[in-house]
């Protein structure tokens, strides 16, 4: 892999693996192909959560640049419970503070971040060119840490929907940058 690309949803209409895009979320999908035209370098692979707001984030733009969406599990969003959590946010805080706090039915930040990793350390090892993931918030900001160790629930609280993030390797060390503008 050269360059990684990473790429939250646009604005959903709920968190249903089947919610899709609101009108505002589709307006989004278009314009990230845009941005991700404009910005200069050839996405050679695209893999996505096979969860509906995902794909339909990244399908304007590969349409436009024939490149097949490849789905995978591993980019699903991380359960937090099985059962409604009213304080959602607050247990979500807590899970980044202690992240083997694991609730019925659901995954621990340590569990998610391992399997999401898992496809980070596949695609490290393959000569796939320029590989564009798109996934959620959560799974996102843990995917994060493995390149800034700082990154805790109040950045996750500062992702936009979409948002874009560029991993590269540089001198031996990998660099994370923002690139999307809101």
């Amino acid at each position: 892999m050269e360059k990684l690309f990473l790429v939250r949803h646009s604005e959903t209409e709920g968190q249903h693996e089947d919610s899709p895009l609101t009108k505002t979320g589709i307006r989004q999908a278009q314009m990230l192909a845009t941005f991700l035209e404009k910005y200069g370098h050839s996405i050679d692979r695209i893999i996505s959560s096979p969860y509906l707001r995902a794909i339909e984030t990244i399908k304007p733009f590969a349409r436009k640049n024939n490149v097949t969406i490849e789905m995978d599990d591993r980019l699903e969003e991380r359960v937090l419970s099985r059962e409604p959590l009213d304080d959602w946010e607050e247990v979500l805080h807590d899970t980044f503070v202690d992240p083997e706090l694991k609730l019925t039915g659901g995954e621990s930040s340590t569990e998610a971040k391992k399997r999401v990793l898992s496809l980070i350390d596949q695609l490290e090892n393959e000569d796939c060119g320029n590989v564009l993931l798109v996934t959620h918030g959560n799974l996102l900001a843990l995917l994060l840490q493995k390149y800034n160790r700082e990154i805790g629930f109040y950045e996750w609280k500062r992702l936009s929907r979409p948002d874009v993030f560029l991993v590269q390797k540089q001198g031996g060390e990998y660099t994370v940058e923002r690139i999307w503008e809101d």
